[in-house]
């Protein structure tokens, strides 16, 4: 089993504020931020980590939170350091850092760049002030777009802008908006996906008002088309890259490599050289994660996954991707022959849901449609 390409996710999980539509690991930031210790943290939670990459290269790097901007550029830098220190980086590799398109961390951009990040993602979600209200966001739409500006006279040549449609109140013409004004800034890609209201989340709990389905699918296909004919090509459901623009970091995820996961609530999936897979979690609550490194480690969990888990994982990532992947990267990943799922390949393509030509395997645009319907033919009852 030939060994998955490897990259490295770093969690920093603090925000100024919770979005109320936000269910990832995120806290409110209080008085004082000791962005030094958490870095410390990172690293001793890293050089436990390390030997699990087995000398290989990092394809990517990835800093997500949370709001990752909130920490200086001196800590990112310093962050990035001990992180070369550890680990082998294959070339000039994609270091991306998620950012809050605010004034003050639009100040520190340039600082971000000579740190040794080289793509920004900037979490725009509107270009409507009354919709980023609506979102608990805490930008005006002026500075979003004065943010991506700002990112580019930084020296950011690779920029994403995240923009989410079907908000509460918000018009068909409001979400091309959104998407024009995303296109005219001219960043290399664009994130486009519908909010969906999740547990654990203020919003599930006291649901707002929502556009109808019909006008969410109608924003949806009317904006795919509008991205496509502005030159961007749709590479994963929710994912647009004018040529050359894809992030490789996420590809790696969705063509089921390997990563390692490093900060309060990160996970991690990795492949061992005797073919096991396993996942790994760390400790969620940022004081918890602290306090068990200084213990000596803050690992929280970890699960090998089964023959049937890697089918339905590789098929959840890889599917969403509308030009597929090749048949056999399915073996490699997984250690699976294809002729074990034959059954519900048979069905999916009887259905009009799986294609297999030239090689390739992938979703039909009936099958992108109706995803969890094709997912579901290579679940395993339990």
């Amino acid at each position: 089993m030939k060994r998955p390409p490897l990259s490295l996710y770093i969690h920093i999980p603090w925000c100024v504020r919770k979005c109320p539509y936000c269910d990832f690991n995120s806290h409110t930031v209080g008085d004082a931020l000791d962005e030094s210790a958490y870095v410390d943290a990172l690293l001793a939670d890293l050089a436990l980590e390390a030997s699990l990459s087995l000398d290989r290269p990092l394809q990517s790097i990835f800093i997500g939170g949370g709001t990752p901007s909130l920490f200086t550029p001196a800590a990112i830098g310093q962050l990035l350091t001990g992180v070369r220190k550890q680990l082998v980086l294959d070339g000039v590799i994609e270091i991306t850092m998620e950012a809050n398109p605010g004034t003050l961390e639009a100040a520190h951009f340039t600082g971000y760049r000579d740190a040794g990040v080289n793509r920004l993602s900037l979490g725009v979600q509107s270009f409507h002030d009354e919709s980023l209200q609506a979102l608990g966001r805490i930008h005006t739409a002026g500075e979003a777009q004065r943010a991506a500006e700002r990112a580019k006279a930084a020296g950011f040549e690779r920029i994403n802008l995240d923009l989410m449609f079907g908000l509460p109140m918000q018009t068909h013409e409001m979400a091309m908006a959104d998407l024009q004004t995303a296109i005219d800034l001219a960043t290399e890609h664009l994130s486009y996906y519908q909010l969906t209201l999740e547990p654990n989340t203020l919003f599930y709990q006291q649901p707002p008002k929502l556009p109808m389905d019909d006008l969410i699918w109608e924003m949806q296909q009317a904006g795919q088309n509008l991205l496509v004919n502005a030159g961007f090509e749709q590479y994963e459901i929710s994912a647009f890259a004018r040529p050359g623009g894809r992030c490789q970091h996420n590809l790696n995820y969705w063509r089921f490599g390997d990563y390692l996961g490093i900060g309060a609530g990160a996970h991690g999936k990795l492949t061992g050289t005797d073919g096991k897979i396993e996942r790994r979690w760390k400790q969620r609550h940022p004081a918890s994660y602290l306090s068990s490194l200084s213990l000596g480690g803050a690992l929280l969990g970890s699960r090998e996954l089964q023959p049937e888990d890697r089918v339905i994982e590789f098929m959840m990532n890889v599917l969403r991707l509308p030009m597929g992947v090749e048949r056999s990267l399915f073996q490699q990943m997984t250690d699976v022959s294809l002729n074990e799922i034959s059954e519900a390949l048979s069905e999916a393509r009887r259905l009009g849901l799986l294609s297999l030509d030239n090689g390739r395997l992938c979703a039909t645009p009936l099958g992108l449609k109706f995803l969890n319907d094709l997912l579901g033919l290579f679940r395993v009852n339990d």
